[in-house]
């Protein structure tokens, strides 16, 4: 082998190194997936709420229904946002929702969203989950709690019940993240991105791992014409949930409001997972 061709092989391995360092260990998930909103951000009536996560803190804003009126929820909602959503956006929509009853919405942004510090990072996002469900159970003290999610949310949603106790789960347009990166957004960059970009999703985050684990009735809502989440893809969230479930077609694409017969059947649904938890 001549010393120009030792020169060359070299120099491109030196530059494959240097690629798989940076794409896996460089944070391309937090920089190409997370996209929190910038700049104050009206959050209304909603109140807001900081709780220690170790050395850092963790936004929450909460909203009550108004069935609550003037006396004390009788359960609790713990919302995760979709990716680019910030708690104060969502919060009173929330209570909104359980208008029917009487309810305390916690709604989360995550780290590096609004006042949540720790700068945007997948990793810190399953701590953070946990840490806002054990601080609303402190809340709640033996109270049903629900938990919810939308897209992005939807994996801290099923995280959440399968490792503590919850009363119900409302999930919308669930997407299976590695293989959701893998197959529909691995093939036009060869998986050069989207291989280091999936193994920088927590396994923790990994919803068809955590879906098998619940056991509560759960709502899915599943867009018709969503291109972000395709439905094929969260269906196959759906077929792993363990729990009772029920499935609601929403006709609009991922960033759909419920509304129309969907947003009928998902009230009617809430009514039925309070109904559950309140036997």
């Amino acid at each position: 082998m001549s010393p120009r061709y030792r020169r060359r092989l070299r120099f491109a391995v030196a530059l494959i190194l240097v690629y798989v360092i940076t794409m896996t260990f460089g944070g391309c998930a937090n920089t190409l997936i997370l996209h929190p909103p910038k700049g104050k951000i009206d959050a209304g009536p909603a109140k807001q709420l900081m709780i220690p996560v170790q050395e850092r803190k963790l936004e929450i804003w909460t909203a009550r229904s108004p069935a609550v009126g003037q006396g004390e929820p009788r359960a609790f909602v713990l919302e995760f946002c979709g990716n680019a959503t910030r708690a104060e956006q969502i919060a009173q929509y929330v209570a909104q929702r359980w208008k029917n009853h009487p309810v305390e919405a916690w709604v989360v942004n995550y780290p590096g969203y609004g006042a949540s510090e720790g700068g945007k990072k997948f990793s810190l996002i399953p701590q953070s989950a946990l840490a806002a469900y054990d601080a609303l159970a402190e809340r709640a003290a033996g109270r049903p709690i629900f938990v919810e999610g939308n897209s992005l949310g939807t994996t801290s949603a099923l995280y959440v019940a399968a490792h503590r106790i919850v009363a119900g789960v409302i999930c919308q347009n669930p997407p299976p993240l590695r293989r959701l990166i893998l197959e529909r957004y691995g093939w036009w960059n060869l998986w050069l991105v989207a291989g280091p970009t999936a193994l920088q999703i927590p396994k923790e985050l990994e919803s068809l791992d955590n879906a098998p684990n619940v056991k509560v009735p759960g709502v899915f809502v599943l867009a018709d014409g969503d291109g972000v989440v395709p439905n094929k893809y969260s269906r196959l969230v759906y077929d792993a949930y363990a729990g009772e479930k029920q499935l609601i077609q929403l006709h609009g694409d991922h960033n759909s409001s419920v509304t129309g017969d969907a947003e009928k059947q998902l009230s009617a649904a809430i009514d039925q997972l309070w109904a559950n938890a309140m036997k």
